[in-house]
């Protein structure tokens, strides 16, 4: 680390090298017959910070990290490689997701995380005066701070505790107006910035890539020249950007709540795909008797009965016995699952490898058990805060949405319109909207990737839900269908147009209402009403 810990002379900053020539590949060209419409890719840019979505590779300046940038696990760079889309064969692997509330449940968190109201205000740009260049990290931190002609004035490195939280303090208290750039716009560190009144702007890490190149284009990477890259793109490029704003504390903590209860599904599908694995070695009659392993009367019976064995030794009694207490009997299933039962222990493995893989089951059972009181727990105060937020009414009025998608809902898109500038913006910001790729001939439109995962995939599984619950939107979906769209992307198309909805209630602070909505479609002469009015004339003759 260079010059860690000395401000007091300035310096000038370290000259770029020479920009390489890159050749892109040729894209290929898409047939005439199947022309796809432009999509206004700029969309994003005019969301508040913290909110900004960016397609992976477009690194226009000014561009601000989505939520998440840094990586829950350890030893990851901060910034990955673009991975290119999927080919259509994978597109069919959709229909086996189920999208409905389920453990197959899996979200990048990558949403702007709000913060506490900082006590000091908001400094506007034109007060800025100074530019600091955040490269933070686990342990210790590195800050570079220019002026506004650039010239750096501080350069120094502190580490992550209160000794050296305080001395940063100490060391920036000579800028009164400073901001901060960082790759990143959530965590411990961010917090920390705003309780001390900064104002934080954070960067996209493939805007930071390309900040970093713009100074070094031979591919030289320190810290201290990501932290000097982010403070000098703040001073050139920071006029368009937008600072992280705080939100109310019970907005906060509803969505808090609603992303760590999507992590603890997410780990509640891990072990259950554990359990499916061990009772596959070991236990396959379990396996064919049961499909839903994520109802807990399902490990209860593989800890009452943890072996072949002990299943057919209890007898047909305590089988009976077991169906009838855990509500599972049912005339066309009971005499099946009897029948598994009894002869359970006519295919199965070695003593080895039962009496291991007994032991991992049950474990895993009454790990899963546990694990399922938290997510209970969670959903009860999920649901207090949810009755006590002034907007339940809003999102607790959207078909489908019930009582686990409306408060996640509620805390991924939130009830302030001003956060969303127009309808686009929110589109962008959930996925749904595709972008658009235009050079000469070709016109493309691909999946938007770079979105919120959490704000992506609760609309998603509204969709689902909503098509059921609504003529109009099972009608729509139908006709996406037949058109020849996967389930996955008529849910998208379905999800856009829904999103225009959602977007209009928290505008004019009006529930959803059906009736208002039906005659909205007449007056406008939508297509869709034609194909739910049709299914309903022939039932009727």
């Amino acid at each position: 680390m260079h010059g860690l810990g000395r401000a007091k002379k300035p310096r000038q900053p370290p000259k770029a090298d020479t920009v390489p020539t890159v050749i892109q590949p040729l894209a290929r060209r898409v047939p005439e017959s199947s022309p796809q419409p432009a999509v206004n890719n700029c969309a994003a840019p005019k969301m508040k910070t913290g909110e900004k979505v960016l397609r992976r590779r477009h690194t226009a300046g000014g561009r601000i990290a989505p939520d998440g940038s840094r990586s829950r696990r350890l030893n990851l760079a901060k910034v990955t490689e673009s991975t290119p889309d999927c080919p259509a064969a994978l597109v069919p692997k959709s229909e086996r997701t189920p999208a409905h509330e389920a453990p197959c449940i899996s979200v990048t968190y990558d949403g702007a995380t709000m913060h506490h109201k900082s006590k000091k205000p908001m400094k506007e740009w034109k007060e800025i005066t100074h530019y600091a260049g955040f490269d933070w990290a686990r342990d210790h931190h590195l800050v570079v701070i220019v002026d506004q002609q650039g010239q750096i004035v501080a350069d120094f490195q502190f580490e992550h505790s209160v000794e050296g939280w305080k001395s940063f303090h100490e060391k920036t208290a000579p800028f009164s107006h400073l901001a901060v750039a960082i790759e990143t716009s959530q965590g411990g560190v961010v917090d920390q910035l705003l309780q001390g009144g900064y104002a934080v702007y954070p960067v996209n890490p493939t805007a930071a890539v390309s900040y970093r190149r713009r100074k070094a284009p031979s591919g030289t990477k320190t810290d201290q020249l990501d932290a000097w890259s982010l403070a000098d793109a703040l001073r050139v490029d920071g006029h368009g950007w937008k600072a992280l704003q705080p939100m109310d504390e019970l907005s906060l903590q509803l969505r808090l709540l609603c992303r760590d209860e999507v992590a603890l599904i997410e780990q509640r599908t891990q072990l259950v795909n554990q359990l499916e694995q061990a009772l596959v070695e070991y236990y396959p009659a379990a396996l064919e008797a049961f499909d839903d392993w994520v109802n807990p009367s399902t490990w209860d019976f593989v800890i009452q009965f943890p072996t072949p064995e002990c299943l057919v030794q209890a007898g047909k009694r305590k089988w009976e016995k077991f169906l009838h207490t855990h509500r599972l009997w049912r005339s066309e299933t009971a005499e099946k699952r009897l029948a598994i039962f009894s002869r359970a222990d006519q295919f199965k493995a070695t003593a080895p490898i039962t009496k291991a893989k007994s032991q991992l089951a049950v474990s895993l059972c009454r790990l899963l058990r546990t694990l399922q009181q938290q997510l209970d727990e969670y959903q009860n105060q999920i649901q207090e805060l949810f009755k006590r937020h002034p907007d339940h009414n809003l999102f607790g009025s959207l078909p489908g949405a019930k009582t686990i998608l409306a408060p996640r809902l509620l805390a991924a898109i939130g009830s302030d319109p001003d956060r969303y500038t127009t309808v686009e913006v929110l589109q962008c910001f959930a996925g749904s909207a595709p972008i658009s790729f235009e050079s000469g001939q070709i016109r493309k439109a691909k999946v938007r990737w770079a979105c919120d995962k959490f704000l992506r995939h609760s609309v998603h599984l509204w969709a689902n839900c909503f098509r059921r619950a609504s003529a109009w939107g099972q009608a729509y979906y139908q006709k996406k269908r037949k058109d020849g769209m996967s389930h996955a992307c008529a849910l998208r198309c379905l999800a856009q147009r829904l999103l225009k909805i959602v977007f209009r209630m928290i505008t004019d602070k009006k529930p959803y209402d059906a009736e208002l909505h039906a005659r909205n479609q007449v007056k406008h002469g939508s297509w869709v009403l034609g194909l739910v009015a049709t299914p309903t004339a022939k039932t009727g003759e």
